[in-house]
């Protein structure tokens, strides 16, 4: 097997993308169609005796059951208001994620160095988030290992070009950039770099520039980022990170970065650190699904983090131990449990969401936003002009719905009387 370092670097998302075990389809097919991919093939009509099929396989999260109800005090209110019946047209979608402003509540997760997500495919994800208005998080070890931008690094891999990519495509009012920092990232003074940055400016005057700070993820709890790297690119990085050739098959070299080390008065602390050292910047804070993972969330959130964003264990589109991906960390839906006895002001998660309902139910759960990885990865890789736009647009018309079902009109209305679980009364 052998694999030469300008074919690793051309492997890019746009071509070669799957997701083994993700619904990679019917992403796809609503990246194509948008808001129709709601609704089944409508030449179907009248041929097709839909709603028999048995209900796919999923966890505790698919599990739940959307609920509405008979009697409905809010559309009678939302009734009066309009003077008409309303429709699922009436559900306002638009969000405050992490002091930023989303037409729906959605957020790009964090994507870092991964290949899947540098090159063509990071920059036309930027792109299309720019345009929608909706919050992006840059994740950790781009600048370390893609460089900054500034110089001769390669623009559609660096920071900057993402940050420029996105910025040049937003509309006014909407939207916000975070960027991650790991502990690789604070030695190259990545916040700092980004905070000066004339090409940032725009952003950071209008309140749309935040920093997160990572604690860990769902792919891989407990343990920093890691990807594969040739001998050439391992040269490169020898000194700045763990490089491990023993643990791969091939001329392949395993690249970790730094987990961080962390206690409640560290968070506490480097929280408050980032909020006097940027304080026009949001901060946020990425908690991995850890059994304390309430704990950590009310820490955060006490020391002034204006969001608080937790991976499920479904989460995470990085390269990772098979062990980790089958069989550590707590289930979203078991997160968003133990998260509802420490209420967090603004709280962001993700972890297999790709479609309307999922979405819905982690807003009632308590969340205020949801993020996209592999679906938002995988909407640009079938069509690097809209495909997450298309994708969005079909999450919105599915949210609308949903919402409106449930007798609701905003998405903040949602909560856990909107949900059902089985083996409940």
């Amino acid at each position: 097997m052998t694999t030469t370092t300008a074919t690793l670097r051309s492997t890019t998302a746009s071509d070669t993308a799957t997701a083994p075990g993700f619904p990679e389809q019917e992403v796809r097919r609503r990246a194509g169609l948008g808001a129709p991919a709601v609704f089944p093939p409508a030449d179907s009509y009248g041929r097709v005796l839909l709603g028999a099929g048995a209900a796919p396989a999923g966890d505790g999260l698919d599990e739940l059951r959307l609920v509405p109800p008979v009697f409905m005090p809010r559309r009678l209110a939302k009734l009066i208001d309009l003077g008409r019946e309303p429709m699922y047209r009436d559900v306002d979608l638009a969000t405050a994620i992490g002091g930023f402003a989303a037409p729906l509540p959605v957020y790009v997760s964090a994507l870092g160095s991964t290949r899947a997500a540098g090159g063509d495919p990071g920059l036309a994800l930027s792109r299309q988030a720019g345009a929608l208005g909706v919050p992006m998080v840059i994740g950790e070890n781009v600048v370390p290992v893609n460089g900054y931008g500034r110089l001769d690094e390669d623009a559609s891999r660096s920071l900057l070009g993402r940050l420029r990519a996105y910025t040049e495509q937003l509309p006014d009012g909407l939207g916000g950039v975070t960027v991650q920092q790991s502990t690789e990232d604070a030695d190259a003074e990545v916040w700092n770099l980004v905070y000066s940055d004339p090409a940032a400016r725009v952003l950071l005057d209008s309140g749309r520039l935040g920093f997160e700070l990572k604690t860990g993820q769902g792919a891989k709890p407990g343990l920093g980022g890691m990807t594969v790297l040739d001998a050439t690119e391992a040269a490169r990085l020898d000194g700045r990170y763990g490089l491990d050739p023993d643990l791969l098959d091939g001329p392949y070299v395993l690249r970790s970065s730094s987990p961080g080390t962390f206690t409640a008065e560290i968070l506490r602390q480097q929280v408050r650190l980032m909020r006097n050292n940027f304080p026009r910047a949001r901060t946020w804070v990425k908690l991995h699904p850890g059994r304390d993972v309430a704990e950590a969330a009310r820490v955060a959130a006490d020391a002034g983090a204006d969001a608080v964003t937790v991976d499920g264990a479904e989460g995470g589109t990085g390269w990772a131990p098979l062990a980790f991906t089958a069989q550590v960390g707590l289930p979203l839906a078991t997160c968003l449990g133990r998260l509802a006895a420490a209420p967090v002001p603004c709280l962001l998660v993700s972890g297999r969401i790709w479609e309307g309902s999922r979405a819905v139910k982690c807003l009632a759960l308590g969340a205020r936003a949801v993020g996209l990885g592999r679906a938002a990865l995988l909407a640009v890789a079938e069509d690097p002009e809209r495909g997450l736009i298309r994708l969005l647009d079909c999450m919105a018309a599915e949210l609308r719905l949903l919402v409106s079902a449930l007798g609701k009109y905003s998405a903040a209305e949602l909560g856990p009387e909107d949900l059902w679980a089985p083996g409940t009364p």
